[in-house]
Parts: C-alpha cells; structure tokens; sequence
C-alpha cells in the first residue's frame, strides 16, 4: 500500500518540471507510505513518478519503487496488492522473465510487457496502477474493479498529472483550487461527487474499473475494462489465481444450497488470499455478521490469535456495537482491543479528517474509522481485514427490502395512473408536506409523478425537493439535476442486462457510485491516514461476479435481508450474531449537534467563507439548524454534509 503521483508532459507548452516537484508531490502522502520514497525522471520524455512505500510485501529495497524492467523500457508505480502474484510469477518465469525482487510490482510490470494493456484482467487484487511504456511513449492509468483503490488526475497546460491523494496535485503550479460547482449540486444529494467529477474544478477520479491511455501526442483513451453484468463478465480468474476466459460460476445454476456451498467456498478463498503479507495483520470487529466471519475465517489458516479492533462512544452506548464485537473476540479467542471516543475527541480529530478526506466525503463514519485505525497501528498492526462491499451485494440494508416493496406495490400502482392524476396528486401532497417540511416524503411523490427513477442510492441526503429550497436561484438553474445521473446508471445497467430486476438494478447503482467513491474511500482515507492498509474480502471480483447473478428471491426472503449470506455463515459464526436486528455502523453526530458542537455549527453553517458564497440559502438553513436543535427534526446528516463541505472548502480553497 503507497501513494503514487505523477507527470506526463505530452505537450512541451511548459516549462517542464524537475525532481523537487515529484518529491514535493509525493511529500503530501507520507502517511500513506512512511517506510520509503522514490522518484523517476525521463527529462528527454518530460515523464516523472513520485512515490511514498508502506512495506507489506518484500520488505527489501529491491521492492522499492517506481521499479523499471531490466532495459528501462517499462516503469511502475502502483498503490495497492496482487493477492495471485506469486500465480502469475511462475507463468511469466516459464516465459523467461528473471526477478530481481519477492514483489507483487514487479509481477505487474512483467505481465504488461507479456500481455499489454490486456494485463489487467490477470491481476486478483486493489490497485491504482501508472506505467510508463517507453518504447511507444504512452501513460497507462488503470485503478481495480470495484475501485477499493483511489486515482485522481487533471489535464493542465499540455500535461497530465495523477496522484493518489487530491493533495499531491496542489502541489503543482499549473493546477488551481477552485469550487466545482457542477458537483456541488450531487454532492448535497449523494454526499460525494459521483466519478469522474470531485468537488475541485477541472480534477477528476477514474472511475472503478477502468483504464486511461495517453499517448505522447496527447490522445486520451478511457475506456471500462469490467464490469460484473453481462457480457463484460469475462475474462476472469479461478479459485487458484489463475486466469480463465470466463468465470465458470457466472453461467452455473442457482439453487439456495448451491449458492450456501459457493459462497462459502470463495469467501474462504478470498479471506485466505488477503493474508498475504510480510507484516503484522487484523480485523476491524464491529460484531456484524461481515467482521465476524472475516475473523472466524481467519482463526482457520492462523496459528496465533486473530488481531481485533473495535470503537465506540462514550456516554452514547445505543450506538455501541462492543458486547457483540467481544463475543465474538471471545468465542474466537482473539487478541482485542478497544478505544472509546468523546465528542471531544471527535471535535478535536475534524482538521485532520478534512485534510485526509481531501474531497469533502460527508459520512460521519470517517470519524470512528479515524480512531480504530490509529489503534490498530498503535499496537503494530498494518494490514486489516474489513467488512465493506456484502450489504450491497447481498441486499443488506433494510432500506433496500423498502424501496423495493414500494416499487412493487404502490410505486407501480401510481406511475400506471394517468399523469395529469399523477400531478393533481402531487400538487395536492405539496401543499400538505411542504410546510411541515416532509421533504423526503414529498420527493417520492414528485419522483412518482414524473419520471424519475425511484432508488438513486443507498445513502441519499438532500432530495431535489430539498434543493428547491436550499440553493440559491443562481445555482439552482445553472446546477445539474441528480435524476439524470441516476436516469443514466439505471439506463447503463439496462443495457448491460435487459433482463435485470428491480432489486439487481438497486444493487448496481451501489456498485456504481455509494460503494466506491463513499464508503470504500471513507475506509481507504482514514485508515491511510494512520498508515494502515486496509483489505475488503467481500470485494473479490469473483464474488462479486457470482453474488450479483444470484437471484433476488435468494438475497431478500419474506422480508429477510441477506438471506442466503445468512445461510452461508451459519454453523460458522453465532447465530444470535447472524440473525441479531441490523444495527449499522454510525457516528452519533445527531446528538453532538445539538450540544457540544452546537456552536461550531452555527459558526460554520452561517459565518464561514463558504456561507459567504451565496450557494446557499441560509435562511432555509437556520430552519434545518433551530428543527434539529429543538429536537422536532433528526436532520443532524443534512447539517452535517453542509459542515463538512464549509470545512473541506475552508481548508482547501478560502
């Protein structure tokens, strides 16, 4: 796990740039890579690299990076692992290739130059990838899959310049901190800039699952190398790390005991290929059905107890989850450990978390992932398993039963009425909800009266029917609407598979945004920020092609969430633990906004130099803030997604 950065100047329209500027790029990231640095300068092709190592595999120099083949035609500089490099190392030495190292980058670099642009589909693992092919003069770019891994990039000035973090680009002269204001709008509503946009003007992340190509005349290629739907399903990789042409579990048949015993078997198999490592590794423990077989599958291929982490709140013990996370420490006799936070704690650790999230990501769970990640390397652990990515593949959230219960019923019934009735309706519903402010409630109408698609995600903040309200009327009517983007992720997954249900439909929009660019990056910032590299076995790209054929009626039964995974893991984990009421990992903000940091918030709603822009209408802002104060609302999420966009942009702009 690193942090990579880098300068291609295709154009020669500038000044070019030297070592000092990669290393001061690179700087920016040295918590992401405390153990080593490294830089590489091609000055006749006006290409650089930057990169900051955390040792994990082959803790010897000759790991160290960028690493170049042999004839320094190809350099690499990569953030991430390879869970089947040591697979694909045998193939490659069969063909002739000669290591100079134990390393999963090196693996990489060879199989680019065996197999092309191609190599991607042979890696089993979370990267964000740059290579340098010298010999035709191109930048490849490529970040995984599901996107665990982040790359941010922008043009500038006949250059292309990446990094790992937001703050590495900053450090170069040509590129300018300025507002996006077209992902202002999506991100009021989604809680972060949906890929490729980020809330900088002109910089941007790639998104899950695809590659960049740019040639030395300034041509881009980007194109989706995967996705889980048909027909891009191909190629894959087997349970050995062997590539395959296809995934002979994608076309197999599904019945509830085949699915128990493939589920099973490849969790197995992914939770056994992320312990590789040459340093000390653990588990972040909630006590949810997703950490709790993270750690009883580990306790099977481990001779020593597993390593756990768990957090909490002081004084706010109903959003505590540590009386599960210590049975399960108990029954599998781990070595545990705990830290309780404060809401001082919490106040005193926001300059940090907004500095580390680079991108305003307003999701108050950065806080307590903040806290378990400097325990965990507090106590010498680098590496830690994590639970993200099975409550959207296998249908985990209530929410999800919900929304798709009210697409089959009422959803239906109403949008088969004529659309004057459909209106009539929902003039009717406005005048009723508006002025008791029932704004969530009322966009389902308007969703229903008009076109919209119903789920635009798991985590949506502020509805189009809020932003009525909350924008001023110069962003409004320059800002884009959300429904198209969700209009456009639904139409892409259509596409794909023609035939995909509601539910399936539900679980791809997750894929497509509030998975990798909310909760995998909120995981992947603050665990980053204490130098500790965090896994997710549940993201197995071969799970995930497996899982996402699985049948609805197998995920979702009589009302049941994750029904099948529940099924898989009995006999496993506890049962009390499987079949315990969803509780969800959250950040008691709701509660902190209307006391201790009451003052912080009116500060920062009213009186920052965001609040000064006129993006907002502050006057509806005062009515979210004294609701919630006096309790008659639970808007804490709302003012907390404008708080830490003030404070993002405070920080990074004013």
């Amino acid at each position: 796990m690193c942090g990579i950065c880098g300068i291609f100047d295709y154009g020669r329209s500038s000044a070019g740039f030297d070592k000092p500027l990669l290393e001061s790029m690179s700087r920016t990231m040295v918590h992401r890579g405390p153990d080593d640095a490294g830089t590489f300068l091609d000055q006749n092709n006006r290409i650089g690299f930057g990169f900051r190592r955390l040792s994990i595999i082959d803790l010897s120099p000759a790991a160290n990076q960028p690493m170049s083949t042999l004839d320094g035609s190809v350099t690499i500089v990569f953030n991430g692992e390879i869970y089947n490099h040591l697979v694909l190392r045998q193939e490659l030495e069969r063909k002739g290739y000669r290591y100079r190292s134990r390393s999963d980058t090196e693996t990489i670099l060879y199989s680019y130059q065996e197999f092309g642009l191609d190599f991607v589909h042979r890696l089993l693992g979370m990267f964000a990838i740059a290579l340098w092919d010298r010999s035709v003069k191109r930048l490849v770019l490529v970040r995984d899959r599901i996107g665990v891994k982040p790359l941010y990039y922008t043009f500038s000035e006949g250059s292309c310049i990446f990094a790992s973090e937001i703050k590495a680009l900053l450090k170069h002269p040509a590129v300018v901190r300025e507002l996006n204001e077209e992902g202002l709008s999506h991100y009021l509503t989604l809680l972060v800039a949906p890929a490729p946009e980020t809330l900088f003007k002109n910089i941007y992340k790639l998104e899950p699952g695809h590659r960049m190509v740019i040639e030395s005349d300034g041509r881009v290629a980007k194109e989706r190398y995967w996705d889980p739907l048909p027909p891009h399903v191909q190629p894959s990789i087997d349970l050995d790390g062997q590539p395959v042409s296809r995934s002979p579990l994608v076309d197999a048949p599904v019945t509830e005991e085949a699915a128990i015993r493939t589920i099973r078997s490849l969790f197995r198999q992914s939770i056994k290929d992320r312990m590789m490592s040459d340093v000390p590794f653990g588990v972040f423990l909630s006590g949810g059905i997703d950490s709790s077989t993270n750690v009883a599958l580990m306790a099977e291929h481990m001779n020593r107890p597993v390593d756990t982490f768990s957090v909490g709140f002081r004084g706010l013990e109903r959003y505590n989850e540590l009386e599960y996370a210590r049975q399960i420490a108990s029954t599998f006799s781990t070595n545990h450990h705990e830290i309780l936070i404060d809401q001082r704690d919490a106040l005193d650790s926001l300059p940090t978390l907004i500095h580390h999230q680079d991108e305003p990501l307003a999701d108050p769970v950065s806080i307590p992932l903040y806290f378990v990640s400097r325990l965990a390397r507090s106590n010498g652990t680098i590496v830690v398993q994590v639970g993200e990515g099975s409550d959207e593949q296998f249908a985990g959230y209530p929410a999800m039963a919900r929304e798709l219960r009210f697409y089959q019923t009422l959803w239906t019934f109403y949008r088969a009425l004529p659309a004057l009735i459909r209106k009539l309706g929902y003039r009717a519903a406005r005048a009723y909800l508006d002025p008791r402010h029932s704004y969530l409630l009322l966009d389902y109408v308007r969703k229903a009266a008009g076109s919209d698609q119903l789920f635009w995600g798991g985590a949506i903040n502020f509805t189009e029917t809020h932003k009525e309200h909350l924008l001023s009327p110069r962003l409004r009517h320059r800002s884009p609407n959300t429904h198209d983007l969700a209009q456009r992720w639904h139409e892409e997954i259509l596409r794909s598979d023609p035939q995909a249900d509601y539910l399936k439909r539900m679980i791809m929009v997750e894929f497509k945004h509030r998975l990798p660019e909310l909760l995998l990056m909120r995981v992947d910032k603050m665990s980053m920020a204490a130098s500790v590299e965090s896994r997710v076995p549940f993201l197995d790209h071969r799970l995930v092609e497996y899982s996402i054929h699985v049948p609805a009626r197998l995920k979702l039964r009589r009302g049941q969430t994750k029904y099948i995974l529940k099924k898989a893991v009995e006999g496993i984990i506890p049962e009390n633990i499987i079949y315990r009421r969803k509780q969800g990992f959250a950040a008691p903000v709701t509660e902190w906004l209307r006391g201790p940091w009451k003052g912080l918030a009116e500060t920062t709603l009213f009186n920052s130099s965001f609040a000064r822009l006129g993006y907002l209408n502050l006057d509806f802002v005062r009515s979210l803030f004294s609701l919630h104060v006096a309790g008659k609302q639970n808007v804490g999420q709302n003012l907390w997604n404008l708080m830490n966009l003030a404070l993002w942009y405070e920080h990074w702009i004013s």
